[in-house]
């Protein structure tokens, strides 16, 4: 089960930076490789989404061992769960480009 679940975040990892570094390669000329700039905007990402739900986990008052529990992983699952987020963001961002070509 361990090997599936890092097997499939690799992978989203790899094809969410594949569709960032495609969006950014339309956007203008860069200095620094589109690679990188995926990675960093992967990484900030799910970095400001991990500090907004444990802000927001930590303002309602909700125990942290319900949202931040001991993990099986090196990683908590709370940041898990960002980057998971962060890694669907570009497709979301795809579709609601299509829909709003189809709209207007």
């Amino acid at each position: 089960m361990k090997v599936l679940v890092s097997v499939l975040l690799v992978s989203g990892l790899i094809l969410s930076v594949r569709a960032r570094r495609q969006q950014m390669m339309w956007r203008t000329p860069s200095i620094q490789g589109t690679l990188s700039k995926a990675i960093t905007q992967l990484v900030g990402t799910a970095g400001g989404i991990y500090l907004s739900l444990e802000l927001l986990f930590t303002f309602l008052g909700i125990p942290e061992e319900v949202w931040n529990p001991p993990s099986l992983y090196y990683f908590k699952p709370l940041a898990a769960f960002s980057l998971f987020i962060a890694i669907l963001q570009p497709y979301g961002q795809l579709l609601l480009d299509r829909v709003r070509k189809r709209r207007g």
